[in-house]
């Protein structure tokens, strides 16, 4: 039997039109953040369906065997919230897991591409020498958050074999979980887009998993 993830990013942030290092701020979803997450769920629940449908267990009647069995996410209420609306139309209420947070850039969250660059130019210098490693004051390297994320989901999957799960997170978090995964090397972590209520989908098989989606997004 197989195990599906299906692996999303919040929906679109209040003031995300100015690109900022939000990390671990608690920046709420804004109304197209809300919509978009609607299609997205409304997405999920068509390709469960679509993969369970015909699945009829002892324990389990139709109607509940194709829905997902579980939702877990990010504590930031980007992630906490969008989760709520996947988790609703398959009567789940969102489990938080506090390693799938968004990576903390400590002192530079707030600040802009340009504004770190401009502030903290020996750090900056640093950062885009060795950009896994390097951690920011009072923040993480990405590295750091590579060992608690990919601890977590691995811990999750192998409690849910053979069933279909969400998790909602963020996007640096997201690109790091795909990259282990996929068995890239972290290195290439920014070749892989995660929009706003981006969906991957991930079938584990005994011996591998298959990647079907990534970075789909509902669009009309």
């Amino acid at each position: 039997m197989v195990t599906t993830l299906y692996l999303i990013r919040h929906g679109e942030t209040e003031g995300s039109e100015t690109k900022r290092y939000k990390g671990s701020i608690d920046v709420p979803m804004s109304e197209k953040g809300i919509e978009q997450i609607r299609k997205t769920s409304a997405f999920i629940s068509a390709e469960v369906r679509k993969h369970k449908g015909s699945e009829v267990t002892s324990e389990l009647p139709n109607f509940q065997a194709s829905k997902l069995t579980a939702v877990y996410c990010s504590p930031l209420s980007r992630a906490l919230n969008s989760a709520e609306i996947i988790a609703e139309s398959n009567g789940l209420k969102p489990i938080v897991i506090e390693a799938l947070k968004e990576r903390s850039f400590g002192i530079w969250e707030g600040m802009t591409f340009t504004e770190i660059k401009e502030k903290y130019p020996p750090e900056f210098e640093t950062w885009a020498g060795n950009p896994l490693r390097y951690s920011p004051i009072d923040g993480e390297s990405t590295l750091e958050v590579r060992d608690r994320a990919v601890k977590a989901v691995d811990n999750l999957l192998s409690n849910h074999n053979s069933e279909h799960i969400a998790i909602v997170a963020h996007g640096g978090v997201n690109r790091i979980i795909l990259c282990h995964i996929m068995g890239i090397p972290l290195e290439n972590i920014f070749r892989i887009e995660q929009d706003f209520a981006a969906v991957n989908i991930i079938e584990f098989w005994e011996k591998y998993p298959v990647v079907k989606l990534i970075n789909g997004v509902c669009i009309g």
